[in-house]
């Protein structure tokens, strides 16, 4: 179905262990406006929109995919060198009472994933808002985590990030007009 290149969508590189940072990161691996619930939004919604969207959903959501495993990849660069001490300082030491070193998908609070993060009404418009507001939500998350940070390796990623979540909302919003478009003409039978 999918040709895997065993290569990041963009480089991920970081300056220094920061396991605080990390924290924040967790973010956007499961939170309610993260990269899962994202790809798995778009990838329900695809079921209910005319086939001639559901290729841009196919493709934004399993982009998404892409983002997440960025998002993995620089949680586990910033807390791999991190003491124990260090990640309960970093207000990880939940986490890892309960997943060692391991990712898990919850938000930055710590609040576990759930599927009502994902939201499909089954009409294409409704959808489609409902994406250019994930995006949206995604953008300003990404920027808050770029001003939090310090570390010019990361933010150099989160702009990557943000700037897609740009695209992928104007993708959603050319969509919308088309159907928009499409519900205006008259039927000719």
């Amino acid at each position: 179905m999918w040709v895997y290149e065993k290569k990041l969508q963009y480089p991920v590189r970081v300056s220094q262990c920061n396991p605080r940072l990390a924290k924040y990161l967790i973010e956007q691996y499961g939170g309610a406006d993260g990269e899962l619930a994202a790809a798995l939004r778009y990838l329900n919604q695809r079921y209910t929109i005319p086939d001639r969207i559901a290729g841009l959903l196919t493709d934004i959501g399993t982009e998404e995919f892409g983002h997440l495993e960025m998002i993995a990849t620089m949680v586990y660069k910033l807390t791999k060198d991190a003491s124990l001490e260090q990640l309960r300082e970093a207000g990880l030491g939940d986490h890892v009472a309960d997943h060692g070193p391991a990712l898990f998908y919850h938000n930055a609070a710590g609040a576990p994933f759930t599927a009502t993060y994902i939201q499909a009404k089954g009409d294409p418009i409704t959808d489609l808002y409902e994406d250019i507001a994930a995006e949206e939500k995604a953008r300003a998350t990404y920027q808050w985590l770029i001003d939090m940070s310090d570390d010019p390796d990361v933010n150099d990623a989160l702009r990557f990030l943000r700037e897609r979540e740009v695209v992928h909302s104007q993708r959603f919003r050319e969509a919308v007009e088309i159907l928009k478009q499409e519900r205006e003409q008259p039927h000719i039978f």
